[in-house]
């Protein structure tokens, strides 16, 4: 399946396995299911009572859903790009997240979030941000990123059936990539458990989203001058599987962030604090860090192309990482 037709997929066993599954969203219903067709035939098998396309308000589509998500549903809300959230991040923030917790854990809001992201597709400055550093700084909120189909899947149904909001960030390029295998019927990837695309020993490099590509590209090329690169991919944000990226870059004593939003004060730098404050003694090098540019994504390809992080940025910052600090003669 292609990314689109992996999370089509599972909405369609979600709202097959679970009648208090609905989905809510912008022109989400037949025909076309959407602007990146990931609902399409939906409305038409379930009707449009579990399949409801809005009204143009991102305020509308996530009152709607956390008050459906306290009265015992288990909606999916989408906000078409992901930089609308600002336009209902107060219900978002300020209701969803923090019910549970001021409710003393009687009001659950088991809501899930999808939203297009990324840069790529020359759609401009207000709609091509990876914002996923916004949401991991609330506390309540569960946030994924897959890199691929089949996690688009896994992580999408966990997200529907877990009992508190999570956000499922989608990044637009993987949508209309090449199909991939992807299992058929029910599939859950579990939060918080991140997975070791590439196994090494020299250098562990970590990201997740598209970008788990580029470090699987430059660990090849790193492969040819003869340095064993580890690629972890995140996968699940919040909660986030420390124990992973530690027992790795234990290992391998050098490590590498990647994601495609702006660099400062980006998720990277929370990956990077938290080996720095658990290894620090055995780093052979500081945690190096590779984000976009502090810079509105440009609408020109050239410029575009130049704002997000690729190969050849992984490949300087491993350098980096790899010239400071020998390994011990044995």
């Amino acid at each position: 399946m292609t990314g689109f037709q992996a999370l089509g997929s599972a909405l369609d066993d979600a709202l097959g396995r679970d009648p208090s599954v609905l989905l809510l969203g912008e022109d989400i219903a037949d025909p076309g299911g959407g602007v990146f067709m990931v609902t399409n035939g939906l409305s038409t098998k379930y009707g449009t009572d579990r399949v409801r396309a809005t009204p143009i308000s991102e305020q509308a589509i996530m009152g709607a859903a956390i008050g459906a998500a306290v009265a015992g549903m288990r909606p999916v809300a989408e906000i078409m790009l992901m930089d609308f959230l600002a336009v209902c991040m107060d219900q978002l923030s300020n209701h969803a997240a923090k019910l549970r917790y001021m409710s003393g854990g009687q009001t659950g809001v088991p809501l899930t979030v999808r939203c297009a992201a990324g840069a790529g597709m020359q759609f401009g400055a207000q709609h091509s941000e990876m914002l996923e550093a916004w949401l991991t700084h609330i506390p309540g909120l569960k946030v994924v990123v897959p890199s691929n189909p089949a996690d688009a899947k896994g992580l999408l149904t966990a997200a529907i059936f877990d009992p508190d909001p999570c956000v499922v960030v989608e990044q637009s390029l993987l949508y209309f990539g090449p199909p991939q295998p992807v299992p058929v019927g029910h599939h859950v990837v579990p939060l918080g458990q991140a997975a070791i695309r590439r196994p090494g020993s020299d250098i562990t490099l970590i990201s997740y989203g598209r970008q788990v590509h580029d470090a699987m590209a430059a660990a090849e090329v790193l492969a040819e001058e003869s340095v064993d690169a580890e690629v972890i991919d995140l996968r699940s944000l919040v909660p986030l599987d420390e124990a992973t990226v530690l027992e790795s870059v234990g290992r391998t004593r050098r490590a590498v962030v990647i994601h495609e939003a702006v660099r400062r004060n980006g998720f990277g730098a929370e990956v990077a604090s938290i080996i720095h404050e658990n290894l620090f003694d055995e780093l052979a090098a500081p945690v190096q860090r590779v984000g976009g540019a502090n810079t509105p994504i440009p609408f020109a390809k050239e410029l575009e192309d130049a704002f997000v992080p690729g190969v050849d940025d992984i490949l300087a910052a491993a350098r980096r990482c790899l010239r400071r600090a020998p390994d011990p003669v044995a």
